[in-house]
């Protein structure tokens, strides 16, 4: 088993479980600028999020491409945390990481110890997503895309695959970063994911 796919012990992250949960899986949520990530741990979390948002600066969007996000205000600049329990005993902690270039260091330190990722994708800017995905192949880290709904173009599975080179192992969903219901489905699909994942190499 790799450091990837190991569990993460609660004390490891300076975290306790709630009630009778066993389990501690840490999960990162990665993409580019401006494609949901903070958004998702707000609206999955099922306790009050710690997010790092700022409102982004004259100086900030000159550093960043916002023309077809033209009404964002605010950018995370450390991370997004949220918390949700799946089934009885298995609590995953959500890590946010941030979209902005500039901040891109700090994702070797939230990558390690993860056990999966969800890389969010926008259909509208499918080239944002190659920085993420080259950090998650580095690490060897498995992980689900999840295209976010933003009321773009709509795209085939094909050509979102051909676009970033995905292989056909790689569970891709579709989903609206806004909806508890959507978000929940998407961490499901990486915990199934994970497992699949685990039998296949015990055998």
């Amino acid at each position: 088993m790799t450091r990837a796919m190991r569990a993460v012990h609660p004390a490891e992250l300076g975290l306790e479980l709630p009630g009778a949960a066993e389990h501690a899986l840490k999960v990162v949520v990665v993409g580019g600028f401006g494609v949901g990530k903070t958004t998702m741990v707000r609206s999955v979390s099922e306790i009050r999020p710690l997010h790092t948002e700022e409102v982004m600066s004259r100086a900030g969007r000159q550093l960043e491409d916002t023309t077809r996000i033209s009404s964002k205000s605010a950018t995370t600049v450390a991370f997004d945390f949220g918390r949700i329990t799946i089934g009885d005993r298995s609590t995953l902690y959500l890590f946010g990481a941030p979209g902005q270039e500039r901040f891109w260091f700090l994702w070797e330190r939230l990558l390690s110890g993860t056990m999966g990722a969800v890389l969010l994708v926008d259909t509208r800017r499918l080239t944002d997503a190659w920085y993420a995905l080259d950090r998650l192949e580095h690490h060897g880290m498995p992980f689900i895309v999840a295209v976010n709904d933003f009321g773009g173009p709509l795209h085939s599975d094909e050509h979102i695959r051909g676009a970033l080179a995905l292989g056909p192992d790689v569970p891709l969903v579709e989903f609206d970063a806004r909806d508890h219901s959507s978000s929940k489905f998407v961490l499901i699909a990486l915990v199934e994911h994970l497992h699949a994942l685990s039998v296949r190499q015990k055998h």
